[in-house]
Parts: C-alpha cells; sequence; structure tokens
C-alpha cells in the first residue's frame, strides 16, 4: 500500500504552490466543485491530467497513480522494520552485508526499534543512522545507545554529527551523506555503498509514487530542487528505501512517481 493517494499529492503541492482548490481549477479550466470532488477521493483521469500542467506534475503518471504499485522487494541484504507510528507506519531500514549490520532511522515509540530487531533475531546494528529529526524516526535512539549502538544524524542533540558528503565506513559498507532537506531541515539521505546494488535511504523526502510533505512553498521548491540533482546521476535499478511506504526503484519512480517523472 503506498503512502499516499492522489488525494494527499493534491493536497502536498496545493500547499507547496500556494494555490488555492479554486485557483487550481480556474488554471486547468475546470469547475472548482470537479477539484473539490477530486480533492475529497473522486478520481477522474480527465482531471488528473488537467490538473498535472498547473501542479507541475506528470501527467501520465498521475492519471495512472491510482494503480501504481512498485515491486515488492527481493533480496537478503534488506530489512523493513514497518513500525508503528498513528494510524499507519513508520519504516527503519536494516542493512546486512559485507560484515556489516547498519540501521536507519529508529521509529517513534521509545522500544518499538529494539523490539522489532529482536524479533528478527537479527544481531546488533554496527551503527544507527538518522534521516531527521522529526519524532516519528528518532524515538528508539536511546534503547539503541543502551545497547552500545552509536548513532549519526543531523543536527540531532545526543547524536555524532553528520553532514552531506561525509563517508563514514561501517565494516565492508560505506556510507555516504547526501542533502534531501525540505520535508525537514536538515534532512539527510544515505547511500549506501559495497552492496550489490546501489542503495538510497531517502527518509521523508521521497514516498512510493509521492513525495514528503513542506511546511511552506519554499521548503517545498527546496525538496523538489535537492531530489532532482540527488537522482539524477543515479541508475535505474538503485533501490530506494522511503520513512513510510514500501521500497520502490528509482526505475519505477521516474516512471510512475508524478513528481518524480516530471524531472524528465
Amino acid at each position: 500500500m503506498l503512502e499516499d493517494d492522489f488525494t494527499w499529492i493534491l493536497r502536498k503541492v496545493l500547499k507547496g504552490l500556494a494555490l488555492s482548490p479554486g485557483e487550481a481549477a480556474s488554471r486547468a479550466g475546470l469547475p472548482e466543485r470537479e477539484v473539490l470532488a477530486f480533492a475529497g477521493g473522486e478520481f477522474s483521469v480527465a482531471a488528473a491530467r488537467a490538473l498535472a500542467p498547473v501542479l507541475g506534475l506528470d501527467a501520465d503518471a498521475f492519471a495512472r497513480h491510482p494503480e501504481y504499485l512498485p515491486a515488492p522487494l527481493a533480496g537478503p541484504a534488506v530489512e523493513r522494520l514497518d513500525l508503528p507510528y498513528s494510524d499507519g507506519g513508520v519504516n527503519a531500514w536494516l542493512v546486512r552485508s559485507a560484515g556489516a549490520c547498519v540501521l536507519f532511522d529508529a521509529g517513534q515509540g521509545p522500544a518499538d526499534c529494539a523490539r522489532a530487531l529482536d524479533a528478527l533475531a537479527a544481531p546488533a546494528p554496527d551503527a544507527l543512522f538518522i534521516t531527521h529529526g522529526h519524532p516519528d524516526h528518532l524515538g528508539g535512539i536511546d534503547a539503541l545507545a543502551r545497547r552500545g549502538i552509536p548513532a549519526y544524524g543531523p543536527g540531532i542533540p545526543g547524536v555524532r554529527p553528520v553532514a552531506a558528503d561525509d563517508a563514514i565506513p561501517v565494516g565492508g559498507l560505506e556510507i555516504r551523506a547526501v542533502d534531501l532537506s525540505g520535508h525537514a531541515t536538515p534532512m539527510l539521505g544515505y547511500h549506501v555503498g559495497g552492496l550489490a546494488r546501489p542503495v538510497l535511504v531517502v527518509g521523508d523526502a521521497l514516498f512510493a509514487g509521492s513525495v514528503g510533505g513542506c511546511p511552506d512553498p519554499a521548503a517545498y521548491r527546496h525538496a523538489l530542487s535537492r531530489l532532482k540533482q540527488a537522482l539524477a546521476p543515479l541508475p535505474d535499478d538503485t533501490l530506494l528505501l522511503p520513512g513510510h511506504g514500501p521500497a520502490t526503484t528509482l526505475g519505477e519512480e521516474r516512471r510512475a512517481n508524478p513528481f518524480i517523472a516530471a524531472f524528465r
């Protein structure tokens, strides 16, 4: 199941562009009632195609969005910890390879992440990397610290500081930070080097089929700019690990994510 349906995409873009539904409808040549119905969950391919250029989205991807679900994650090196958060979930990602075990993000509940690791009978992570300082991603830091797991992250009290372009070796892996701020500032993604395929932990910068919400139009513009720059040099088989929702690949997002497809 995707983190965001088409109504959330519309909401996020309207906020990011400081547009009202009526303004978007006028620019798209649609009756306002049709846009309001769309925002309320009545999907229309015609409305999606009319709204897409106004919203800066790819029309084909937006029109197909209700049908999109990325292919299931396959492979033993990466494991998703689907942790409780509000009425949905939040991800932590465990990457095990090359004699190393690395955890990305730590959930919201103080003991949720530690309990999930115990349930997996996984080895203790060699390091924890936090993408950003929102409560649903750092709640488990203290419990993991009591197990002797060092934590790294951007501008988070009590966590070893990491900045964009820093590279930290962990066993046979190299964790390299990339600036993905916008949804939160600072916010980092992490390239994981040393695996059989490229991996980028994207936190809440990107979800399968969507992007993270931003607090204001300036942050929204910055978030899209940072994503575009960070993703441009990466190959389609890059595995993307988001903070919410399923894992995906960059190739799938370039085809089916209305935001990422519009980068072409």
